[in-house]
């Protein structure tokens, strides 16, 4: 059972309140490209692909906010070693996600998707102010991005199936944090296909 964080007593966690015409889906670090899924991500990547394909369906901008590091430079490689470097697989979204021209790729450096990119202004322009966020590690990059969208006043709903731990921390204390700190309404794939209008049987 996908564990969802008590909501707080926040107005928009304690609503249903939906407006499509003003919301994005932002997929983090679901990267892999053509390669294989980590173990132990594949019902994280498969709730991640229901909620794209149902999002394109209703309409809805998909933007992928996807390491691009720079092989050498970036700072975060010597903590973590080579990952994401750009030009390879290991940035580019998971090919079962489908990415299409109508998608969108924001590249980033650095754990926080809006640091030093220009995903705050994109959002801006397609009118958006309410962000379905999901995606890897949840302790590092899907956290530090939601930080991000507080930050800069965006509401946010999490798919807590669609995201995944496996570097560091726990799932439930991440989902706890984004409730708790950054006010975002947590809930499950399920709730996410309601939103977008999908039968969660789809």
């Amino acid at each position: 059972m996908t564990y969802l964080p008590q909501a707080q007593t926040t107005a928009w966690q304690q609503t249903d309140e939906f407006d499509a015409a003003k919301t994005a889906v932002l997929v983090i670090d679901v990267l892999g490209g053509d390669g294989d899924v980590l173990p132990g991500l594949e019902e994280m990547v498969k709730n991640a692909e229901r909620i794209c394909s149902a999002a394109r369906a209703a309409g809805m901008p998909v933007i992928f906010s996807c390491d691009a590091h720079l092989a050498g430079v970036d700072r975060e490689l010597e903590l973590w070693g080579d990952h994401g470097i750009k030009g390879t697989d290991a940035a580019r979204p998971v090919a079962s996600l489908g990415v299409c021209e109508d998608d969108f790729i924001v590249p980033k450096r650095r754990y926080d998707g809006f640091f030093q990119t220009d995903l705050d202004l994109l959002l801006r322009e397609l009118g958006v102010d309410t962000l379905i966020a999901f995606g890897a590690d949840t302790n590092i990059c899907v956290l530090q991005t939601l930080a991000g969208a507080y930050f800069r006043t965006y509401k946010s709903i999490v798919a807590a199936d669609a995201c995944a731990t496996f570097l560091i921390g726990t799932q439930e204390a991440g989902l706890e944090y984004f409730s708790r700190c950054y006010d975002s309404r947590v809930v499950t794939t399920e709730k996410v296909l309601e939103y977008l209008g999908t039968p969660s049987c789809a």
